[in-house]
């Protein structure tokens, strides 16, 4: 994994904005719909190229695919997995749950979020590899044709999957999270092996306590975020430290986030986890204020950040003044070696649905590169 050894790198957390047909596609796929599968595979292989190009473009230096081939970060899955069918709609979360208004008003300017969140029913096992085949093969064809610092690829955390896919299958909550990594952990060497950074996509640590796991105490949920990164460094055994990086949020939408687990409470389980780099929300209002506690929780020292300088879930573009700031902050703390700029999010994490403007996200991505311009230059002055 490159470092920032003579400039702040950037980099961002995974989804990026899909083509419009290309969205169309894949909410149609994830319906159940009729589809066609060679349509979508060449419309995928060229936004793969595409998305690279732009992000190349604008200054970010580790890259990735933006996911344009999953319909949903999290849900990608039912996909390539047998042991899942039907769909369960997801637990009001928390903190939007009593204000009706805001939620019909949301929905408006979003869009619904039809995603399908599958139910396991039976055994998990791998279905199909072919997509996950054709991600790695569509990534290097697209870098081949960049110049870039890095390239890296997202996949769904054991943790993260009873997310978003209720287990109806397995006798506890904890079989069924190591039956899941014992299958996953092919697609993480897979992608560690094809030469990528491996990106673990673990809201499960964070967002879960007010949306899914939201009937445990705080005292359980943090019980239980420690078995998930427990399982997950297993799931890692073959996967170098340095090849990995490993994402909490706390859930990429505007809302009060008021019922959000705060940030202190989950680092020192995070810090646990076996990746090297730390991607963690640190932008938005609800957890701007957090970079305090890396004052308080030692970074290990084979550990780095890449803290969220730039907010996912608003149309502002952040000054680069700003974005700055708040890496030589980060800086101050751990070193501007063990700094890498990034977002608090993803710029699209489900097709279909999402508030940020495309061309805006890439205004904001700008913004961050410049703004890690000038605390490089600040940093190494």
């Amino acid at each position: 994994m490159k470092i920032s050894q003579e400039r702040i790198l950037t980099t961002h957390v995974g989804s990026l904005p899909r083509p419009l047909e290309l969205k169309q596609l894949l909410v149609r796929k994830d319906q159940g719909e009729p589809y066609d599968r060679g349509e979508l595979e060449r419309l995928v292989r060229q936004a793969v190229v595409d998305i690279v190009r732009r992000q190349a473009a604008v200054g970010v230096d580790i890259v990735n695919d933006g996911e344009m081939s999953k319909p949903g970060y999290s849900t990608y899955i039912v996909d390539r997995l047998t042991g899942f069918a039907g769909h369960e709609p997801a637990k009001p979360r928390l903190d939007t749950r009593d204000h009706p208004n805001f939620l019909a008003a949301y929905e408006r300017m979003t869009g619904a979020n039809t995603a399908r969140r599958a139910v396991c029913e039976s055994p998990i096992s791998w279905r199909d590899r072919e997509p996950l085949n054709q991600d790695i093969a569509n990534l290097r064809t697209a870098l081949d044709q960049v110049r870039v610092t890095e390239g890296f690829m997202t996949a769904a955390s054991p943790g993260l999957v009873p997310v978003f896919q209720t287990n109806r299958y397995y006798p506890s909550h904890e079989a069924y999270v190591e039956a899941i990594a014992a299958v996953m952990r092919e697609e993480y060497e897979a992608i560690a092996q094809a030469g990528f950074v491996l990106q673990l996509d673990c809201p499960d640590l964070a967002m879960a306590r007010h949306t899914s796991f939201q009937e445990l105490s705080e005292r359980e949920f943090l019980k239980r975020a420690e078995f998930h990164v427990d399982v997950l460094n297993h799931a890692l055994e073959n996967v170098p430290a340095d090849r990995a990086r490993i994402h909490i949020c706390w859930g990429n939408y505007e809302g009060p986030h008021d019922h959000d687990i705060p940030f202190a409470k989950v680092a020192p389980i995070l810090v646990k986890a076996k990746p090297q780099a730390l991607v963690v929300e640190a932008a938005n209002p609800r957890h701007a204020h957090e970079w305090t506690v890396w004052q308080e929780t030692k970074l290990p020292d084979d550990k780095i950040l890449i803290p969220g300088v730039i907010d996912t879930s608003t149309n502002y573009v952040e000054h680069p003044e700003l974005v700055a700031e708040r890496l030589c902050r980060f800086a101050d703390i751990v070193g501007r070696e063990r700094v890498i700029a990034g977002t608090d999010c993803g710029f699209g994490t489900f097709a279909g649905y999402g508030k940020l403007d495309p061309d805006i996200s890439f205004k904001k991505l700008a913004a961050m590169a410049q703004g890690a311009e000038i605390a490089s230059k600040r940093l190494w002055a």
